[in-house]
């Protein structure tokens, strides 16, 4: 295994499902260790210094999202959701309680060493302490001190309000954002739960940077759940 890549917790009971993980991060050269419950998961994170956390939310001592809050107590770590509960609010509350994606059972292995590529970038961010003044994906860019889109080379034109969207996705890009997260950071926690205003916010953006709206390719949307800036 190749040591400069990130060291990765596997945090899952199931056997098989650990195996099946574990030889796909073989495969790629990713070291790992591992973990059964969510005690064990604490004290290894602690004491082998992991750097990205795969984690199943059914664990038999603790709850996974109690495992998140913990962690969140102190380490910035990427955590990856693996798990088997598919419903959107089990989602949208993994993602709130500080988990960086979620990746629903049965899933490819393609589709694992691609979320651990997201997580991979979210790390390296973390480690250059994010401070670039200008970030792109693709031919869309932004200027975080002159407060400039520009789409292909083109300058574009952006309300305030949608330079906030664009900004906030940019600053967790590749990262799942709840509406819930979402709205509290655009409008503040005083505003409610109403997506309405956000659907109508998005919808303007997703005119101005997306030539195909109904095959985004920067702003995806995770039904049920919130909105994702793709990062490759």
């Amino acid at each position: 295994m190749e040591r400069n890549k990130p060291l990765i917790l596997v945090v899952e009971d199931d056997r098989q499902i650990q195996k099946f993980i574990c030889y796909a991060l073989e495969s790629e050269g990713y070291p790992y260790i591992t973990a059964g419950t969510g005690q064990e998961a604490i004290s290894r994170l602690m004491s082998e210094h992991a750097e990205i956390m795969l984690l199943d939310l059914g664990l038999p001592d603790y709850d996974g999202l109690s495992i998140i809050k913990k962690v969140r107590q102190w380490s910035d770590i990427p955590i990856l959701v693996v798990s088997a509960r598919d419903q959107d609010r089990e989602k949208a509350a993994a993602l709130d309680s500080g988990a960086d994606d979620y990746l629903t059972k049965p899933f490819s292995t393609t589709e694992l060493l691609a979320r651990i590529r997201v997580a991979l970038r979210h790390l390296q961010k973390i480690g250059a302490g994010n401070t670039q003044a200008v970030l792109q994906v693709g031919g869309l860019q932004i200027d975080l001190e002159r407060r400039l889109v520009h789409l292909d080379g083109v300058q574009i034109h952006v309300t305030p309000m949608e330079y906030s969207l664009l900004a906030l996705l940019f600053r967790h890009m590749g990262k799942v954002l709840t509406t819930a997260f979402i709205i509290k950071e655009i409008w503040g926690p005083a505003y409610g739960t109403d997506t309405q205003a956000l659907r109508a916010l998005m919808a303007g953006l997703r005119r101005k940077i997306e030539k195909d709206h109904a095959r985004p390719r920067y702003i995806l949307t995770e039904v049920g759940v919130g909105y994702r800036l793709a990062d490759e």
